[in-house]
């Protein structure tokens, strides 16, 4: 697939915010011509699929200001500079939730935005959980609650989660209770 590539002729950053940043290429495409390309670059992140003992998982309701909503969503959180994703992802299953786990299990990688950005996010499905205090960040504000994965999948079905991670995960969880992708 190397034929598909584009030669990076130029590069440079056209904005700089708190851990988001724009950048602007102009590239020559295989036809030989020269186009520009924007995207964001995105330090990465890490969700969790906290599965409690009783069959639940907990998820969290949160306000996303780009879509002026109040979304469902698993977990999750971008790493620290250096930060591995499991570090991450227990980092922010306390934080966000009040939860630990004692048992991780890596799922797969996705990349959300492929169009403008080069986000990547790393699933887990984390097990094992004992309540320990939540820790939220400051200016962070949501609702932790527990849902049961078939009201999960029938909230995806029905277009009521509509968080791209979150669908994923729900997913992903489906198959594992199902036994089909241990």
């Amino acid at each position: 697939m190397k034929h598909l590539h584009e030669k990076v002729l130029s590069s440079r950053q056209v904005y700089r915010g708190r851990f988001l940043k724009v950048e602007q290429d102009q590239v020559e495409a295989p036809d030989g011509k020269t186009y520009v390309r924007e995207y964001i670059l995105h330090p990465g992140a890490a969700m969790m699929i906290p599965l409690l003992p009783n069959g639940k998982v907990v998820m969290v309701h949160q306000y996303r200001h780009a879509v002026k909503q109040v979304f469902l969503e698993f977990p999750a959180g971008k790493r620290d500079k250096g930060e591995d994703s499991l570090v991450t992802a227990k980092r922010e299953l306390e934080e966000e939730t009040g939860y630990e786990a004692k048992d991780w299990k890596f799922l797969t990688t996705i990349h959300p935005v492929i169009g403008y950005s080069n986000e990547h996010i790393d699933l887990f499905l984390a097990r094992d959980l004992v309540k320990v205090e939540q820790k939220l960040d400051s200016g962070e504000f949501l609702e932790v609650t527990e849902v049961d994965p078939k009201d999960l999948m029938r909230l995806v079905l029905e277009g009521k989660v509509t968080d791209v991670k979150t669908q994923i995960g729900a997913f992903w969880l489906d198959k594992f209770l199902r036994g089909e992708w241990n």
